[in-house]
């Protein structure tokens, strides 16, 4: 199927895409200090974790599901234009996450992630449990 807009209006939106303070990032930050945990943001580690958690020497990663192909998920879907892009730059992701991942453990750390998809109470609430139980 081909693309619904044209290559400059699928630039813009492509250009609007942040990789800060995104709303499911904000949701789960929310959700945490409700629950009165404590976290710093975007620290200088390896893959720059959304959430750190240093008293329980956790890192959090809020993934979209599109971008990090978060598996059997219906959005983690496959562009029908130009598919050899986007196999090669979501393998890359994939590759990517795996390595940081790799070296946060190496360190220390437990590493959580939270996918975009996962934002409803049961998910946030099994994230709080799973943070405290590593503490």
């Amino acid at each position: 199927m081909a693309d619904v807009v044209d290559q400059v209006t699928r630039s813009r939106m492509m250009s609007g895409i942040r990789g800060k303070n995104t709303k499911p990032e904000l949701a789960v930050r929310s959700f945490l200090h409700r629950a009165g945990l404590r976290f710093r943001l975007h620290a200088n580690l390896p893959g720059k974790p959304d959430l750190i958690l240093t008293r329980y020497r956790t890192v959090v990663f809020v993934h979209g599901c599109f971008w990090h192909r978060h598996e059997g998920c219906r959005y983690a879907t496959m562009p029908a234009s130009n598919p050899l892009f986007w196999q090669a730059k979501f393998a890359a992701n994939m590759k990517r996450d795996a390595k940081v991942r790799q070296q946060l453990e190496s360190m220390g750390w437990n590493v959580l992630t939270i996918w975009s998809c996962q934002l409803d109470e049961v998910s946030l609430q099994g994230l709080v449990r799973e943070i405290r139980s590593e503490g």
